[in-house]
């Protein structure tokens, strides 16, 4: 007779709270002025756990969560032999997920003033499924850049020709959207080499206006709006490598590299071109269209980057505690962005990350025993480049930790293992060189809850 395991209504009430938590855009006030360019500001390439040492990702691989950077990774997902019958395998399905809360602070160079904006979004949602012991798959989805900047310019117009004062005009440089990506994944090990591909869809829109009111006391300006509205979407490939060198029984080196090619997205935009009235009640309302051009077809260009790494691991035991140091370098080849066939102010950029993660000696069943600690910094430029270099900083520090009763501990580990993953990351873009810095204080929190389902038992 076989049965096969089921999760019970009291996980999955708990997971259709935590998954609508996750999925649901608290709050939306992020104002970046640098997401204008490119395909806006760029989301952390990795999960909560590799963010909180500095993001290095490039050559980790985990038994209980979801390292979506290299799919290589994958292939560390595991099954058990089922103990009662000693037939039959689980495999340990885990669930990644989590949420960002950020606190970004703009300042001008010399100037006193700043502007902060605070926001909550979704981070990612993956599913890790091992098949084998050698092989595992992914599902998740994730987002890739967001675009959001409001911005009023207030300025004096002048005549070109007796550069005699003519208004004054009231300037909107208003942008909304962002890039999302499903993917599917697989990872294979033939001993200690290991390879992945992800799979996916890359979609998402761009919404750029320009707004202007001119400001005259004898005479009524319609104000005027120009506006590029593109969506697009097309098929995403990027793949990964690992290799593992035992260098003695308790210590690993571990070597990754991952990367994607250039990505043509297929795209439909329109350009409007139009004068306008606005409304108390009824918001903007247009009064003549001057040139529209509606749903043209044509071209982005997502660039290639690749990234590389390793990692050196000691493993705790019951005397001593473990240790983790990984260093990444990733390269991303922005000159190669286009949208629509014209060339935006983005440049090659690239990041070094530097992390590690500390944990106690298992000795006895405390819960110090079972958290990690973890701390890590990143160097790099920014891809947007408005004439000068936008120099970027970070450090971080994080931690994990399990939700679990010490005195059921042991047992359930071998069943369920739920940690929750808290990143702090601080981020320094731009310095006195650049017209705007932005500092950002990130808090990132994440669930990576894992179980052994499709349970094959067997009995006489």
């Amino acid at each position: 007779m076989l049965l096969v395991k089921s999760t019970t209504p009291r996980k999955i009430n708990l997971l259709g709270l935590l998954l609508l938590g996750i999925l649901s855009q608290v709050s939306a006030q992020d104002n970046s002025p640098y997401s204008r360019y490119g395909l806006g500001d760029l989301h952390p390439n990795s999960n909560i756990l590799n963010r909180g040492m500095g993001g290095i990702s490039s050559a980790y691989a985990d038994a209980l969560s979801v390292n979506f950077t290299n799919p290589a990774s994958y292939s560390s997902f595991k099954t058990y032999l089922e103990e009662r019958s000693k037939k039959g395998t689980s495999g340990r399905v885990i669930l990644d997920m989590g949420v960002n809360f950020d606190n970004r602070t703009l300042r001008e160079t010399n100037n006193p003033e700043k502007f902060t904006s605070p926001n909550m979004y979704f981070s990612y949602l993956q599913l890790g499924i091992p098949v084998k012991n050698n092989l595992g798959i992914s599902f998740g989805l994730r987002p890739i850049s967001k675009i959001n900047y409001n911005i009023i310019r207030r300025e004096r117009l002048y005549d070109p020709i007796t550069s005699l004062p003519i208004d004054s005009a009231v300037t909107e440089f208003i942008g909304d959207g962002g890039a999302f990506l499903a993917s599917t994944g697989m990872g294979y090990a033939i001993k200690n080499f290991s390879i992945g591909i992800n799979m996916g869809y890359m979609f998402g829109k761009k919404d750029y206006s320009t707004k202007r009111t001119l400001i005259n006391d004898s005479v009524a300006y319609a104000r005027s709006n120009h506006q590029t509205k593109a969506s697009f979407g097309d098929i995403f490939f990027n793949g990964g490598i690992q290799y593992k060198v035992e260098l003695n029984k308790s210590t690993t080196l571990k070597l990754g590299a991952e990367g994607n090619l250039n990505h043509n997205l297929s795209a439909r935009k329109d350009d409007i071109r139009e004068t306008f009235t606005r409304s108390v009640d009824e918001g903007d309302l247009r009064v003549d269209s001057v040139t529209e051009q509606l749903d043209v077809k044509g071209v982005i260009v997502y660039p290639g980057s690749f990234g590389a790494g390793f990692i050196v691991e000691r493993q705790a035991d019951d005397k001593k505690g473990g240790w983790l140091l990984g260093v990444d370098f990733i390269q991303s080849n922005w000159d190669n962005y286009r949208f629509y066939g014209e060339v935006d102010p983005v440049k090659n950029n690239w990041q070094l990350k530097i992390g590690g993660q500390l944990k106690p000696a298992l000795k006895g069943v405390r819960y110090k025993s079972y958290v990690s600690y973890r701390a890590g910094f990143s160097i790099g430029k920014d891809y947007v480049y408005l004439g000068k270099k936008l120099p970027e900083y970070g450090i971080s520090f994080g931690m994990g930790l399990p939700i679990l009763n010490l005195k059921d501990a042991q047992r359930r580990f071998r069943s369920q293992y739920t940690v929750a993953n808290v990143a702090v990351e601080y981020i320094k873009r731009g310095n006195n060189d650049n017209l705007l810095r932005e500092n950002l204080l990130r808090i990132s929190v994440g669930f990576s809850l894992s179980d052994l389902w499709f349970v094959k038992r067997k009995y006489d």
